[in-house]
């Protein structure tokens, strides 16, 4: 493999080669989010001594990303993409085996243990879209992005498989689904010598070194483009991660749950086949805004009835909002800084991205956990989506308004 300079003119045979590689590493790596997400509450509600705490193994997932994108992204600047991705590979390996111990031993802070490591991998796994447009033409870009989430798709049935396969494949229940977690992770680790991503020159003393963070915090579109996939990841994963509780709550099956978070991953991903080329037609903003409006119509849908009909509309809507409003949100993010600014922005980007998502979570297992019953859980995690959904569509107006003087 020749390596060039990360300078060299992007070309688009090379960066779909590496797309394509990315999307099977999504396909396969990535379906380890969902069963987590699937299981990992009903685990905690076994393990943990308290109910309020069922989903602290999903915050500490999520704390996870926050605490490693800081030091993952600068650190696949200077050693390249294929270090960090494989460090993820192997954290989520060792995440899933720990996770096997605690289930073993009965122990809930081993499997927070798990839950942190696995964490780490979803931080790398973040990258796999900003990875995807290092080596793509302005034109490929956003086109890049969609279809390395695209790849979500097939891990929505990977996990749906897994989870319906491992439950009580063993005595002791999701014993086996952390056992393929382990194997997928350790399969997924070859797929990524097959990336053709030019290692960053180390820059020249006189090279351009980027904006700072907070000068790059001041830029109207990264503040917002940061804001929106706050607001879009956030929401998604407050609503998902309390949606296996309700759903069992209100007295369906772990299949019925993990049927909804299904449908809810396929919707999350299938978009992104053609999310790019939307974005390319009517532009950025309009998409994230679609997406915030389909984020809205989820709530209220969740909040018209528990019957299974209106969690699994409800689990749609909020699979494609959060598909457009967290892939319009990254290509704004990507058009809006340098390449040498990438390694600060996008490690900044996901640590505020992940810690709001934590603090979601967070709260989705509080209100869950704290409500007289299910329904009620239910209903609170949904109306709490509302203020959210108004900062970021009032930040999105903000910037367009903002775009309409200057251009004047």
């Amino acid at each position: 493999m020749t390596v060039t300079s990360i300078n060299t003119p992007p070309d688009d045979a090379r960066a779909k080669r590496n797309v394509l590689v990315l999307v099977v590493a999504q396909a396969l790596l990535g379906a380890q989010l969902p069963i987590n997400f699937t299981v990992a509450g009903l685990i905690g509600l076994t393990l943990a001594p308290s109910a309020l705490l069922a989903t602290l193994p999903i915050s500490l997932i999520v704390f996870g990303s926050m605490t490693t994108a800081p030091w993952i992204s600068p650190l696949m600047q200077a050693r390249g993409r294929r270090f960090g991705f494989v460090l993820g590979a192997l954290a989520g390996a060792l995440g899933a085996g720990i996770s096997m111990l605690a289930l073993l031993w009965g122990s809930f802070g081993l499997f927070l243990v798990g839950a942190y490591l696995t964490g780490i991998f979803m931080s790398t796994l973040g990258f796999y879209r900003f990875a995807a447009t290092d080596t793509a033409s302005d034109a490929f870009r956003p086109k890049a992005i969609s279809y390395v989430m695209a790849g979500g798709l097939v891990s929505a049935f990977v996990a749906r498989f897994v989870v319906t396969g491992t439950e009580t494949a063993t005595i002791i229940p999701f014993l086996a689904t952390y056992g393929a977690v382990l194997g997928l992770n350790a399969v997924g680790v070859w797929l990524f010598f097959l990336l053709d991503i030019p290692t960053p020159a180390k820059p020249a003393q006189d090279a351009p070194k980027g904006r700072s963070r907070a000068e790059l915090l001041r830029s109207p579109a990264i503040l917002v483009a940061i804001i929106c996939a706050m607001v879009s990841y956030a929401l998604m994963n407050l609503v998902m991660t309390s949606t296996p509780l309700a759903v069992v709550g209100c007295g369906f099956g772990v299949s019925d749950a993990s049927n909804i978070v299904t449908f809810h991953v396929i919707a999350m991903y299938a978009p992104s086949f053609f999310t790019g080329h939307l974005i390319v037609r009517f532009g950025t903003t309009r998409i994230i805004a679609t997406g915030l409006a389909m984020l809205a119509a989820a709530g209220i849908v969740a909040l018209s009835g528990t019957d299974l009909p209106y969690f699994y509309i409800a689990l749609i809507l909020l699979g494609l909002g959060w598909n457009f409003g967290f892939i319009g949100a990254t290509t704004l993010l990507t058009s809006s800084h340098s390449m040498e600014e990438r390694g600060t922005i996008q490690g900044l980007n996901d640590a505020l991205v992940f810690g709001m998502v934590t603090l979601a979570s967070l709260s989705s297992g509080g209100l869950m956990g704290s409500a007289a019953d299910a329904v009620s859980g239910w209903n609170a995690v949904n109306f709490a989506m509302a203020p959210f959904l108004f900062l970021a569509g009032g930040a999105l107006v903000w910037l367009t308004l903002r775009r309409n003087r200057r251009s004047t």
